[in-house]
């Protein structure tokens, strides 16, 4: 008779199928201006959101460890389409358009929210949303209407927050403290919050073992 795994164990394994998973080929599918673009929902889907400037592409290339998959840049606003990503067969990735992008015009931001809420809430291959959140300013309003946005939708997200490289770990624990708090209140937050540095790689084992939990298994297809 097998011993049941010690927690350490769980942990370990949880932490070597997402290394697993996030090695295999990782290639670009489609950058979608409009839903008819919008590729076919075959397989188990996580998005990735959060405000312009968050490293919702630095995350992605971190994840898969490829610099330049997701084109990642200093501007403000650059990603606006839906950029969709096949990782091995077993998952498929939706880079979103970043939003809270004061410069864009009306119509430019007009024209993203409403892509946005319609793949949300007609996508049904969606596992999760991973809703980025600056761990240097914490939640701002323009993330509260997105949470909202997935609360209406019924589409569970959960917070990463980024770049904490760049802020001291008790400032950091301050801030997680903080959004485990407001994030309570949501109906379709997920409790778990993950630290994570697209720059030091901190936290990015932890989030790859949390996605691989929702990938199609190994036999899919």
């Amino acid at each position: 008779m097998t011993a049941p795994l010690t927690p350490e164990d769980e942990t370990a394994a949880l932490l070597e199928a997402g290394r697993l998973l996030f090695a295999r080929d990782c290639r670009f599918i489609i950058g979608a201006a409009g839903l008819a673009q919008v590729p076919g929902d075959a397989l188990p889907e996580v998005a990735f959101a959060g405000r312009s400037n968050v490293g919702k592409s630095s995350l992605v290339n971190a994840l898969t460890g490829r610099k330049t998959l997701a084109k990642a840049s200093n501007t403000p606003g650059r990603t606006r389409q839906l950029n969709f990503f096949n990782l091995g067969g077993r998952l498929c990735l939706a880079d979103l358009p970043g939003y809270g992008y004061a410069r864009a015009s009306k119509s430019e931001i007009r024209i993203w929210t409403e892509l946005t809420r319609s793949y949300l809430k007609g996508r049904a291959s969606l596992r999760r949303a991973c809703l980025l959140i600056d761990a240097r300013h914490g939640i701002k309003d323009s993330d509260r209407d997105a949470m909202k946005l997935m609360d209406d939708a019924a589409v569970v997200y959960q917070v990463v927050l980024t770049k904490c490289d760049k802020i001291k770990a008790g400032a950091l624990t301050h801030m997680e403290e903080k959004t485990a708090a407001e994030i309570s209140t949501r109906v379709a937050a997920h409790p778990e919050i993950i630290a994570t540095s697209a720059r030091s790689g901190q936290g990015i084992p932890d989030l790859r073992a949390a996605l691989a939990a929702l990938a199609a298994s190994p036999e899919f297809g």
